[in-house]
């Protein structure tokens, strides 16, 4: 196991810990000192907070199937509420480096996806559902067997893809590449800006905000995804104050060169207690009558899937970070660690934030050189303090929070070199893995076209016995979810 060059000359000593906080947390065991994990904790929090505010947009712009939205302030503080609650819960439970918040990707599955077949209680309903399901295929074991079952070069293109995924995302959120309007008549689906040119002051924001935030990555400058957010959203401020561009619909109409969806504007007020309305506002019931009983059992298994496996990556990514994996690549705590992902998600849907999940962005902590759950506590403190300063979101546009998507994509893609491209049996699932999310939209595709072909790929070479038995059946319920439109169609 690594661990962080010693501070002052003085390494800490594994064999004689400092205290009863030093034994329970392991610190002085895996090579880390307080001071590191306290800086570890403010690292991780600077290079993800944007979710408090990058959620509540992907949420806040969506409309359920009764036409409703949910409020972005109330989104706001509760999506910090959970981070901080589940991100503590993983610090003392798990004693691992891995912060919490609301899934991107999962995220918009739910409002994109879900909700519009049904109400946001029925869909937050659907991801408590999930939730619990996971948490009990975790106290049987499934969870961890499933998670050891699966090659450590797919778990790293499950994470690849989810990258270039969030990118696209971002790009469209911002209008910097746009649906082509007349695209059944051309072979290009999407283009450039609005008619191939950035031609809006909204998109010019998003463009500086990215080459800003992308100067502060290069440099390795602490929170520099929250730096870049915040520059762009002064300069949005500013070129609104000027210019009076005004919302991308006006009186029902298009306005094509105005901002997505939050117009920046200064708030009336900056700090104010925190609107925790939307705690408990789901249901488990209804959804099942309203978009019919497959249609639901499907949901449930996309966001299954995509929160199992999503997690299974970032546990790997962030244990390699800090040399915490042992010789199977599985981290301390690994059933402690999967538990608490599980209760997350269930807490997220119970708080209508979206599935909870774990962050990628923790291995800027472990590279400060977080090694425990201390770090943990940092980082779900400030997340809390976070809901006092809900107010501010409302003037976040999504040209300048889409430059984190981005700049995420582009830190998830780098994990690409570590895939052997030269061994055809593991990179062409890999590869369909890691193209088919941002190219069909959809994180549960990427995943499923990857897992089965390497069951394909591997029967077809004559190596049965190098499939784990697991991914047999992981494989087989894919085959389902692809085939669900004729299923549905047979069934209903």
């Amino acid at each position: 196991m690594a661990v962080a060059p010693p501070e002052n000359g003085t390494p800490p000593n594994p064999a004689h810990p400092r205290n009863g906080f030093d034994r329970f947390f392991e610190i002085s065991a895996r090579g880390s000192t307080l001071s590191r994990e306290v800086r570890g904790g403010l690292a991780t929090f600077f290079t993800m907070a944007y979710i408090v505010v990058l959620n509540p947009l992907i949420l806040g712009g969506a409309v359920d199937g009764d036409g409703k939205s949910l409020p972005i302030p109330a989104l706001a503080a509760a999506t910090a509420l959970v981070a901080g609650l589940m991100t503590i819960l993983m610090g003392v439970v798990g004693r691992f480096p891995l912060a919490l918040a609301a899934g991107l990707g999962v995220n918009a599955l739910v409002a994109y996806e879900i909700a519009p077949e049904m109400t946001w209680a029925d869909a937050m309903g659907l991801v408590v559902i999930e939730g619990v399901i996971i948490a009990v295929l975790v106290l049987t074991g499934l969870r961890t067997a499933v998670f050891r079952s699966v090659p450590t070069q797919m778990k790293t293109a499950i994470g690849v893809g989810i990258g270039l995924f969030l990118t696209i995302i971002g790009l469209v959120d911002a209008g910097f590449v746009r649906r082509i309007p007349d695209a059944a008549n051309t072979t290009v689906p999407v283009g450039l800006g609005i008619g191939g040119k950035l031609v809006s002051w909204p998109m010019l924001v998003f463009v500086v905000g990215l080459l800003i935030t992308l100067v502060l990555v290069v440099r390795r400058v602490k929170g520099a995804i929250l730096i870049g957010i915040l520059a762009s959203t002064v300069l949005a401020v500013i070129v609104e104050a000027i210019g009076n561009i005004g919302p991308s619909f006006v009186n029902g109409q298009p306005n094509p060169k105005g901002w997505s969806l939050n117009v920046p504007e200064l708030p009336k007020t900056v700090v104010d207690l925190p609107d925790l309305s939307l705690l408990g506002k789901f249901n488990v019931l209804d959804s099942w009558g309203k978009a019919g009983w497959l249609v639901v059992l499907m949901f449930i298994f996309t966001l299954l899937i995509t929160d199992f496996f999503d997690t299974m990556g970032t546990m790997v990514a962030v244990g390699q970070e800090g040399g915490l994996l042992d010789e199977q690549g599985t981290p301390p705590k690994a059933k402690e660690i999967l538990l608490v992902d599980s209760i997350a998600a269930a807490a997220g849907g119970a708080a209508s934030t979206s599935s909870n999940t774990s962050y990628i962005e923790s291995a800027a902590g472990v590279a400060e050189g977080a090694r425990t759950g201390v770090a943990n506590l940092v980082t779900g403190a400030l997340f809390l303090l976070a809901m006092f300063l809900a107010p501010l979101v409302v003037i976040v546009p999504f040209e300048a929070a889409s430059t984190a998507l981005v700049v995420v994509g582009f830190l998830m893609m780098t994990a690409v070199r570590t895939i052997d491209w030269s061994d055809y049996e593991i990179a062409i699932p890999a590869f369909l893995t890691i193209v088919l999310m941002p190219f069909t939209y959809s994180i549960s595709n990427g995943i499923g076209a990857g897992l089965i072909t390497f069951v394909v790929v591997k029967l077809a070479r004559g190596k049965a016995r190098e499939i784990h038995p697991l991914l047999y059946g992981v494989a087989a319920l894919f085959v389902l979810y692809f085939l669900r439109g004729p299923i549905e169609s047979l069934v209903l």
